[in-house]
């Protein structure tokens, strides 16, 4: 199953539901704001790129109303503009997914050569720009009576891949900063999920392994249901899901625990 069946699949999902979803021109971003204007939630979605930004807008518009702003989630005042199109448009937020992600240089170094400004990049995009955008719209999901943040990881951000030290760092200081959101959260109706996603056939990717067999790697349209489908389901507070294992993945996903899955998006 590429797609959801039909709403009713997620039944989590309200027609009046808003989210705010990063990194939605393309790979996982776009095929996860895919399934959600197919289920009616309104959206404000971002990428750096404004060409592909403009053509993921026209096509997800024809589905839901659609607010779509190209900027860089490491830029503060860009995310920023992000929660205020959220309620100026629309007047809530329930959902973020921070899936925008960068892993600062191609080919991968390893940690001796890695440099200080590109540290700092792949930490500002994937840990604190993530975090900054929760503290923005927290106060107006807490005004709503709660909702779901979601911050996608990374398998590196539990094994020691060589080369993957400056990602797998940063999505791992991501996953403890969402279990210690979960624990200030808990009691406010505003879950924290962290999906790992696994291997995909995505740009991040190309650029991490050039020669990864790309026939191996799994399809983000058919990886993106699995994260409806973990938001849907009833949880705990903090909650960590590797959404191409047998419990969340569609029968076209092949799981792969190699070096090659430990991007995100």
């Amino acid at each position: 199953m590429r797609y959801a069946r039909r709403m009713e699949d997620y039944t989590w999902f309200e027609r009046s539901h808003v989210a705010i979803v990063t990194g939605a021109s393309k790979g996982l971003g776009l095929a996860v704001a895919r399934e959600l204007a197919r289920a009616g939630i309104s959206l404000v979605i971002d990428a750096r790129g404004a060409d592909a930004l403009d053509a993921a807008e026209r096509e997800l518009s024809q589905l839901t109303p659609v607010v779509a702003l190209a900027g860089d989630v490491a830029d503060g005042a860009h995310v920023h503009r992000l929660v205020e199109a959220a309620e100026q448009h629309f007047g809530r937020i329930d959902l973020i997914v921070n899936n925008a992600s960068t892993i600062g240089r191609s080919p991968l170094p390893a940690l001796d050569q890695l440099s200080p400004a590109v540290f700092d990049r792949i930490f500002t995009t994937n840990v604190y720009a993530p975090l900054h955008l929760i503290q923005h719209a927290l106060p107006i999901m807490r005004r709503n009576g709660g909702g779901t943040i979601v911050n996608v990881s990374s398998d590196a951000a539990v094994e020691a891949y060589a080369g993957w030290g400056g990602y797998g760092s940063a999505k791992a200081a991501l996953e403890h900063l969402s279990r210690i959101l979960a624990e200030e959260l808990d009691g406010s109706g505003i879950g924290v999920i962290v999906a790992d996603p696994g291997d995909m056939d995505t740009e991040l990717h190309h650029a991490a392994v050039p020669d990864a067999d790309r026939s191996a790697l799994a399809d983000p349209r058919d990886v993106a249901p699995a994260l409806l489908r973990a938001i849907a389901s009833p949880r705990g507070a903090f909650t960590r899901v590797q959404l191409q294992s047998p419990a969340f993945a569609s029968p076209a996903v092949a799981t792969s625990a190699s070096p090659a899955a430990a991007l995100s998006s």
